[in-house]
């Protein structure tokens, strides 16, 4: 257990003097020390003492508005930022260097062989992905940040426990797009103490970025890239402007010119679509473009809209697909928003992933993600997001085609695309919830939080790539699904005995081995989706119980 002050020039506590610190809970493993310096950490409790109540503020201003959603006050294009959207003069500072041409994307976690294949990938940007592709364990949030580290400095290579080297080979790397943990997430092993002595976790949030901009900031700069980051689950226009200026206090810090960071905002929640102007308005200085996080957006409406009657009930997850009508809406929205204010608008994830054992399946895949890309190419995306390399190519071809020589289309403003805001409440999809959809989501849920709980983040189940937003859907689907009393097409209602049933099944069908985490995956699953109370998130839950000592 280690104890770090912030520098001489932090504020004290009146009465003792004490200085504001960082209290390191986790043990230090081989290396930690390299990240965990005196001045990182400083620096990021620094971070703390300037902006962790501001966060705590968003945080409650979240539960307010998401009480108020529940209750029948729907959200709205705000009246108090009209003026926002009505000023056609404003631009974003748009894509730093290395940022101009972002047509395909590859997203992963940042363990050091999973870096290493990014980087080799062929794809423009990597997603480094500290959040919902990381199980963050303190290994893996220390670990995480040493692989980065020494890949931006070429200093990375690995070895695995079967004898394999793995090495960077590629003669141009993508240039590299950090996500940290959404402002709702903790670190718990690492403590904060603020200037009234108040003993409190860390920001998550404030962790990943502040030890990666410390580390890495200047680095990137001489490289010709930059510090960029995608910043995931913002709810407002508030929590945006609480980033950028964190953005503008740590380029201070560290001698780095104004607007030296940039940012892609993932639209991944149902308030955060009603203000992307705003969103963009508030980072202006900082700000690269939006993102469709597809996949948490639709989480985002289960979970605001969950007991709010039958209407607002969804099918499959399956049927959930980017072409149905609210779907359509959200992301047209979002290209015609970003293209007018001189950002970027990336494209978000299929699912699908190829199977190098098995030709049918890998088929399948490249048919679905080039659908899939060809779509939002053709729809003004300048950029989409791929799971696994061999994805690549095909995602490439769709936008090289639409694309040619150009780095983006800016240029295609979308003014055809009107979107009011029943557009983006209005989820009927009119098809039924089938027994295959619900034992599926029981059966992806678990098996995802087994790998979870085992420090794998981002988990191939089902020739589907899997990670923690759509664990959100499936468990959340299931939540509503019983409160909101659905049946089946033959009337099987669905509720916690039957859905227990399968649970039973799940387990039962499991590859169990000595070690596992399947009971431990079952109860954490039963406390999220069959409970009374609905937890805001399933990794809060997961992580309190099961990580923290990790």
């Amino acid at each position: 257990m280690t104890l770090i002050a912030p520098p001489p020039t932090a504020p004290t506590t009146p009465t003792t003097g004490a200085p504001a610190g960082f209290e390191i809970l986790g043990t230090m493993h081989e290396r930690f020390d390299e990240i965990l310096t005196p001045d990182a950490v400083a620096f990021v409790a620094a971070l703390h003492a300037r902006f962790g109540g501001r966060r705590h503020d968003r945080l409650a201003a979240r539960m307010r508005r998401r009480f108020e959603i529940g209750n029948g006050r729907d959200p709205g294009f705000r009246d108090d930022t009209a003026h926002i959207r009505e000023d056609t003069q404003w631009r974003v500072a748009g894509a730093g260097p290395g940022l101009e041409d972002r047509r395909v994307e590859i997203t992963g976690p940042t363990d050091p062989k999973m870096t290493i294949n990014a980087l080799n990938s062929g794809a423009k940007v990597w997603l480094a992905d500290q959040e919902d592709a990381t199980s963050p364990t303190w290994r893996n949030v220390v670990g995480g940040q040493l692989a980065l580290r020494d890949a931006i400095r070429g200093q990375l290579a690995f070895t695995s426990p079967e004898g394999k080297r793995y090495e960077v080979t590629a003669e141009r790397t993508p240039t590299i797009v950090m996500r940290p943990r959404g402002w709702h997430l903790s670190e718990a092993h690492m403590e904060y103490t603020d200037r009234a002595g108040r003993r409190m976790t860390a920001s998550g949030s404030l962790v990943d970025f502040g030890l990666y901009f410390f580390h890495n900031a200047r680095a990137l700069v001489d490289a010709g890239r930059g510090p960029y980051f995608y910043l995931a689950k913002l709810e407002s226009s508030e929590e945006a402007g609480l980033w950028d200026d964190v953005f503008t206090f740590s380029e201070d810090y560290v001698g780095l010119p104004h607007g030296t960071v940039r940012a892609t905002v993932l639209i991944e929640t149902l308030p955060a679509a009603f203000e992307m102007e705003e969103i963009l308005f508030e980072l202006r200085d900082h700000c690269a473009g939006l993102n469709a996080g597809r996949w948490d957006y639709i989480f985002s409406i289960i979970k605001n809209y969950r007991g709010r009657g039958a209407r607002f009930v969804m099918p499959d997850r399956s049927e959930v697909t980017m072409t149905v009508p609210f779907m359509r809406a959200y992301t047209e929205l979002l290209v015609k928003t970003c293209h007018a204010r001189g950002a970027h608008a990336i494209g978000g994830m299929s699912a699908f992933i190829p199977n190098r054992r098995d030709p049918e399946v890998t088929a399948r895949a490249f048919e679905k993600v080039a659908a899939d890309k060809k779509r939002e190419a053709g729809d003004g995306f300048d950029g989409t997001w791929v799971a696994h390399p061999d994805l690549i190519p095909t995602a490439m071809a769709e936008f090289d085609a639409v694309l040619g020589d150009r780095p983006n289309q800016l240029d295609r403003r979308r003014e055809d695309v009107a979107v009011t805001a029943s557009d983006l409440l209005d989820v009927h999809i009119g098809l039924p919830i089938t027994e295959a959809g619900v034992r599926g989501n029981v059966s992806v849920a678990i098996r995802y939080l087994e790998a979870w709980l085992r420090g794998q983040g981002a988990v191939a189940i089902d020739d589907l790539m899997e990670d923690a937003a759509t664990a959100e859907i499936s468990r959340s689907q299931i939540w509503q699904w019983i409160h909101q009393d659905r049946e089946l097409a033959d009337g099987t209602r669905i509720t916690r005995e039957y859905v227990e049933g399968l649970i039973d099944d799940v387990l039962d069908a499991a590859p169990r081995a000595e070690g596992d985490r399947f009971d431990d995956a079952a109860d954490i699953f039963r406390e999220v989706a069959l409970r009374e109370e609905f937890p805001a998130f399933l990794t809060l839950t997961a992580y309190a119980r099961h990580l923290v000592e990790l």
